[in-house]
Formats: C-alpha cells, structure tokens, sequence
C-alpha cells in the first residue's frame, strides 16, 4: 500500500505561509502530490518558500489548476473537508478524519485519490463539497471550530500516515484483484447525464431538485462504481430520455 497515489488539494488558497506550511507537512508524513485550484497564493512568493524547508521539492512540483474538476478528474474517491457538517451537501460519507483516512487509503490501492481543503476566509462551498464523495471533520471545541488551512493538512497527513504504518504490519497483502474504481470526471459524466433523464421523467423537480440530486449522488458514490457500473447508469438514463421522448445524451460511452 502506498501514499503515492494521495493527492492533497488546496482551492483557492489565500496566503503563501500556509503553502509552504503544507508542503512540509505533507513531506513530514510521505505526501509528494500538492494540486492549487485558481490559487491567490503563488509557490513562488518568498514566504511559501520560507516556511516549506524541506518541503520545497512538493512545492515545486505542486501543479496549478482552474478547477476543481481538473485537479481531481482522475481521482476514485475524493473527500472534502469542513468544519461544518450540518445541511443537505454535508450529509451522506462524513467523519473524523481517524475514521475517514483508512477509506482514503484503502482506495488509494487501487489508482489517485483526492483530499480537498477550502480556503482560509470560509472553507468549501457547498457545491464544492457536494461534488467529493464524502466529507472529512476534524472534532474541535465547538465554540472556535475553525482550524487554520496548514493544521488542518497536518492533523489529516497525520491520520493518513496512522493508517498507512497500521495497514504495513498486517501480514495480508492489498487484494489486487478489487475492481477497478470509475474516475472522477467519468463519474461527473454519468451523474450529468442522470440529471438530465430524471428531471425529462420528473423525478428532480421544483425546490427539491439539488437535494434529492445529492442524494442519488451520494447512494452511488459510497458504492464506488466501476467503469462497467458507470456504462449501466448512462443505459439507465437513455432509456429514461427515450420514454420521455428527449434526445438521447451524446456524452455518454458505447455500451
């Protein structure tokens, strides 16, 4: 098992110490892969530099990115983390991140994945954490919640590499033959194309469009579709459109 595959996503951070900061925290606990989402802060300025010490090397191979769907397009599992966990897009996969890393590892066998840290000012947005498979708190005292962007990658590194020395002393080997998981963005496909055939058959309608939307997403995601489950839910929506009398989705793979 191997943290190679963990890739640690900053959106639109704010201030170049908390860069450098995390870098180095992610080279303290075996974390190579640093994506920045339309960041603020630049790898560059000389404060990210100052404080990433040994960390320089993950801090200028870190990549930069528009969106969040770039920086986790190849990803099988990504999990978003927030203070927060009350509201429809905070329901569904959500725990401590004791509970929550031996997920991201167990999948990480398998191909990337992602842990995804807002910015400083107010964290993720909803639909920024509605678009990862689950959602990641770190328990606090809960009249000051609010952990800074660089302690929040520590306590997370920290839980990851818990995870990772307790699976090497199990004698069992990874199973190699676990099915392989759909990426991200062929997830993203599949999810639009559901959206389109259940609003043609009225089943996202009105105000309650978005919640009952984020719920189907979460169902599928804890399954962890394959490729092949993907190809099923796209024949699944065309039908819907066809009974509903729509064009047929041009998005989807052959069958």
């Amino acid at each position: 098992m191997s943290l190679a595959n963990v890739r640690v996503v900053l959106v639109r951070p704010h201030y170049a110490g908390n860069l450098g900061s995390a870098a180095r925290v992610m080279r303290n606990f075996g974390l190579a892969d640093l994506v920045l989402v339309a960041p603020f802060a630049r790898p560059t300025d000389l404060e990210a530099r100052r404080l990433a010490t040994h960390g320089l090397p993950v801090l200028d191979a870190a990549r930069i990115v528009p969106d969040l769907g770039d920086a986790l397009a190849d990803c099988s599992l990504t999990l978003a983390t927030s203070s927060l966990t009350a509201g429809v897009a905070r329901r569904g996969m959500i725990g401590p991140a004791a509970e929550m890393m031996p997920k991201l590892l167990g999948a990480a066998a398998a191909g990337p994945v992602g842990l995804v840290f807002g910015p400083e000012p107010h964290g993720l947005s909803n639909d920024e954490i509605g678009r990862c498979n689950g959602l990641v708190h770190i328990p606090v005292a809960p009249e000051f919640p609010s952990l800074n962007l660089a302690q929040a990658v520590a306590v997370c590194c920290y839980e990851l590499r818990k995870a990772y020395s307790a699976a090497a002393t199990v004698a069992n080997p990874a199973d190699t033959h676990a099915p392989k998981v759909a990426s991200h963005a062929e997830q993203e496909r599949m999810f639009e194309h559901l959206r389109e055939a259940f609003t043609a058959v009225g089943f996202l309608f009105g105000g309650r469009a978005d919640s009952l939307m984020h719920a189907v997403r979460q169902f599928l995601g804890r399954a962890n579709p394959t490729p092949q489950d993907v190809k099923l839910m796209h024949g699944l929506a065309r039908q819907l459109l066809f009974a509903a009398g729509k064009t047929p989705h041009r998005g989807e793979p052959e069958t």
